[in-house]
């Protein structure tokens, strides 16, 4: 018989020895809210990626939108598998360059959480509730699983997963987090630009000729061609980053997706019926508190953080059947 041979957490710790002199160590973490002791067997990154996976926001993942709302057909994207291609980006970008592979996968895997039903229409609907500054679902994400489903991940999990977003400030603070918002971007235009080709919105002769010369025919071309232009770069300048000439190309697809994608004007009569059903919902709850949920409320909140913790938390189906119901008449006060 082959021999096996124990690995436990500090044979693990040590092995990030060899990690890049700017990777985030296990070891070197800002820890936690609550102290817990270390885990026989996984570091403490290991411990959250394993947490967010087992938690039940991720389990919510695949019964929500990304772009294409109640699409028909089993191969476009939902909020779940654009979670995963995310987390392979990222574990991908972290290996080539040395980092810390599991805590890139830990924020990639929890990036999302606090995604509305209705793929990022969530925003707009909910942002008249909380002025001046709207509602974002990073900082939803985060209060997910602080408040929620208080997951207590270390601290470079819950600011990776904070500051994802590219216009989140400040940037997060490892490189294994800025690993993530590539990742996430390269994921979201590749497959956004597939769905819409699949969906009749698009064909691939109408993608810019500057973006088809520089990544090729959209796929997975695409993600190797900027997976590959980060990886590069980065190693030239020694920090996570794309080179300037991609990066402007990689911009004119993002421009391109929103003028012909995600604003066309049969995704946005789409995008206006949904963010009514998320306002009639928060409304409704508003009125009537003691619809909500004990298992899934926060009694210190104010009221209106009480409901929307509880519509964002919803998936499409969910919220389409809880509006419907509502509407019919069987709610009461």
């Amino acid at each position: 018989m082959p021999e096996l041979i124990r690995r436990d957490r500090l044979a693990r710790e040590a092995d990030e020895e060899r990690l890049s002199p700017i990777a985030t160590r296990a070891t070197a973490s800002r820890g936690r809210a609550r102290a817990e002791e270390p885990d026989r067997y996984r570091t403490a990154f290991e411990r959250d990626r394993d947490r967010v996976i087992h938690s039940k926001a991720f389990r919510r993942l695949k019964h929500k939108t990304q772009v294409f709302l109640n699409p028909e057909g089993d191969h476009f994207v939902t909020r779940l598998t654009h979670t995963l291609e995310v987390a392979q980006i990222a574990r991908a970008l972290a290996a080539a360059l040395t980092l810390n592979e599991t805590l890139a996968e830990a924020i990639a895997l929890g990036h999302d959480v606090g995604h509305t039903p209705f793929g990022h229409t969530g925003e707009e609907a909910l942002a008249p509730y909380f002025p001046p500054d709207g509602w974002h679902h990073a900082a939803q994400s985060v209060r997910v699983y602080e408040v929620l489903e208080d997951l207590n991940l270390t601290w470079e999990v819950r600011d990776g997963i904070r500051a994802h977003s590219w216009r989140i400030e400040p940037a997060p603070a490892t490189s294994e987090a800025l690993c993530v918002r590539f990742a996430d971007r390269i994921a979201y235009l590749s497959h956004d630009a597939l769905d819409a080709i699949r969906a009749g919105v698009l064909t691939p002769e109408a993608i810019p000729r500057r973006v088809r010369e520089r990544f090729g025919e959209p796929g997975r071309v695409w993600i190797g061609e900027m997976i590959e232009a980060v990886i590069d770069n980065s190693v030239a300048v020694g920090e996570v980053r794309m080179d300037n000439e991609t990066l402007a190309v990689m911009n004119d697809l993002r421009e391109f997706m929103f003028e012909r994608v995600y604003f066309a004007p049969s995704l946005v009569r789409e995008q206006r019926a949904a963010i009514g059903v998320i306002r009639d919902l928060v409304d409704h709850h508003v009125a009537h508190p003691n619809q909500i949920p004990a298992s899934y409320r926060e009694d210190a909140a104010p009221l209106v953080t009480q409901v929307v913790d509880y519509v964002a938390g919803m998936t499409d189906r969910f919220a389409l059947a809880t509006h419907e119901r509502l509407n019919g008449g069987s709610a009461d006060g």
